[in-house]
């Protein structure tokens, strides 16, 4: 893969090609987003609200988009998901708000996410500030990592007074918002609003840091009074076939289609290997660059762990699926990848996931003809854990319930932590909110 130079913290969205780049759903009109929210029945003890990570009161901000109250919409939204913007584009809604809407039963259900994306826009891009600092306290906080958790533990810890400097190591903030989420679902420069947007409460953004050791925790400790760590993942893991060499790695491919999509060479036959909502992001970006792709697993569609919207999404999209299907080698000829060597499995006893384990048929050898292979199974637990001392739990850093970890005034969220639950971006900022709670307690009884 080409290497390319990502944009800096000035530099527009790259124009898109046509409109194969382009967020797949259109903001709203001021209509459509009026008669939207005036279906909302405004219900008691909502459910939708009760599905919600982050506790948005919905109700409430819908019924002001229904009065023309856009600002007040969005603070109701961003008081509670200081990341609104992002989550109402990637949240997988069908799975928690809409998929909770009363309406849903015998009806459609509300578009809550493009109404939350209607009222969030309505402010950020015209630049208008919701929330101030707090009255300073004289304590100070170092975040690790500007990505959703570490992005809502800032705005949260800053609103409450303290001095926070976020620390990250990649050329701009906003994480896995601004590398790792295809412009179909969130154009780069919303990652880089809510990035400003914590600036804008006087946290201070340094990027090109990076933590690697023990040493350098405890040199941030000596500097702060706390820490938070916003960690992220490892690199996605190997596989372990001969040729493997000639793989894509798929966060990177991704990252390539957001920020440098003109270098994108993806080929005439591509094929993806994984199931994950990773695996279908790549296959749409290798797809909307012109390839015939397709997307090879070893389990079956049931046991796939993007979400079913998701795979139902890529099918529309022209994307095959091979299921039960295993590769074992990488297949090229003068440094160019010709076709992947596969084995057919068949599904066995439960495995340590309690899906079936996949089990190799005898004989059973084929090859599919491409000349682009991209990886997508997964990311590593992180290893900078265990480099800094911490205590894990099955790889994952451990932590209480206000997400303090074993070293005193650290703590920890994010994907980092998910053993906890479920890896989102949604579920990141709760953890930031979360965070942020605990250590404001804990400064607040030294103050």
């Amino acid at each position: 893969m080409t290497a390319f130079t990502p944009l800096d913290a000035n530099t527009p969205q790259l124009s898109p090609s046509g409109s194969a780049w382009q967020e797949l759903l259109p903001p709203m009109t001021a209509h459509e987003a009026a008669v939207e929210a005036n279906r909302c029945l405004y219900c008691y003890d909502a459910p939708c609200l009760q599905a919600c990570p982050t506790h948005i009161d919905i109700p409430t901000f819908i019924r002001k988009i229904g009065t023309q109250n856009l600002r007040g919409s969005a603070r109701v939204i961003l008081e509670a998901n200081f990341l609104g913007g992002t989550c109402a584009r990637v949240c997988p809604v069908q799975e928690l708000c809409e998929g909770a809407c009363v309406l849903g039963a015998d009806h459609t259900p509300i578009q809550i996410g493009r109404l939350q994306r209607y009222a969030v826009d309505h402010v950020q891009e015209r630049g208008i500030q919701m929330f101030q600092a707090g009255t300073p306290t004289g304590k100070s906080v170092a975040i690790v990592g500007s990505g959703p958790a570490g992005l809502s533990a800032a705005a949260e810890l800053a609103k409450q007074g303290h001095a926070v400097t976020l620390l990250e190591r990649r050329e701009l903030g906003g994480g896995l918002s601004t590398y790792g989420i295809i412009t179909l679902r969130e154009p780069v420069e919303v990652a880089l609003r809510e990035v400003e947007a914590v600036k804008a409460l006087g946290v201070d953004v340094q990027t090109g840091y990076e933590l690697s050791d023990k040493a350098g925790l405890s040199a941030l400790l000596e500097q702060h009074d706390a820490v938070f760590l916003s960690l992220g993942l490892g690199a996605v893991p190997a596989m372990g076939i001969p040729g493997e060499e000639h793989l894509l790695d798929g966060l990177a491919f991704i990252e390539q289609a957001k920020l440098d999509r003109q270098h994108l060479n993806v080929g005439q036959k591509a094929v993806v290997i994984g199931a994950g909502n990773t695996a279908i992001d790549a296959a749409t970006m290798a797809c909307r660059a012109g390839a015939d792709v397709q997307i090879v697993y070893r389990r079956t569609a049931t046991e796939m762990t993007a979400y079913h919207h998701e795979y139902e999404f890529a099918l529309h999209e022209g994307i095959g699926f091979t299921f039960l299907t295993q590769p074992i080698e990488v297949l090229s000829e003068g440094g160019r990848v010709r076709g992947l060597k596969c084995l057919k499995m068949a599904l066995g006893e439960p495995d340590a996931s309690g899906r079936p384990r996949p089990q190799p048929v005898s004989g059973s050898e084929f090859v599919i003809p491409c000349d682009t292979i991209i990886k997508a199974i997964g990311q590593e637990k992180p290893a900078l854990a265990e480099a800094l001392g911490l205590d894990l739990e099955g790889g994952y850093i451990k932590v209480g319930d206000d997400l303090q970890t074993s070293l005193s005034r650290v703590w920890a969220g994010g994907d980092c932590v998910r053993v906890r639950g479920s890896a989102s971006t949604v579920m990141a900022v709760q953890d930031g909110k979360v965070a942020a709670g605990g250590m404001g307690e804990a400064l607040s009884r030294e103050l």
